[in-house]
């Protein structure tokens, strides 16, 4: 029986609504390990922000992190995964674009985010010897 990409992701990925602060975004992300956040209108993944998205959109822009809301900052993922793609297909996904995590939907709500190293496990754990 093939693995799915929900057998293998990280659920509950760190997420804010897109109404939530560029500040609140920051005291996340000053987390060292926290890359990314998410960003969902009613469980929907509208984008992403990371340190990067803060400096240049916020910071450079001269605008108040306090009052900045994370749905006019977030840039769109570059991609997204179905839960139910099997595994070997996401890997192959991940591999030709060199994607180290992408985040997983189901109809457009973000339920996970899926990691290549965690998929490469998996599918190693998999192989007989």
């Amino acid at each position: 029986m093939s693995q799915l990409v929900r057998d293998a992701m990280v659920s509950e990925p760190l997420a804010l609504d897109a109404t939530a602060t560029a500040q609140e975004a920051g005291a996340a992300l000053a987390r060292p390990d926290v890359r990314a956040v998410f960003v969902c209108d009613e469980g929907r993944l509208v984008g992403v922000v990371t340190r990067k998205t803060l400096v240049r959109e916020v910071v450079a822009a001269g605008l108040d992190p306090v009052s900045t809301p994370l749905g006019e900052i977030a840039e769109p993922p570059n991609a997204t995964i179905e839960s139910s793609t099997p595994l070997t297909e996401a890997f192959a996904f991940l591999e030709d674009r060199d994607y180290e995590r992408v985040p997983v939907v189901e109809e457009g709500k973000l339920v996970g985010v899926l990691s290549r190293a965690v998929v490469q496990r998996r599918l190693a754990e998999d192989e007989p010897p």
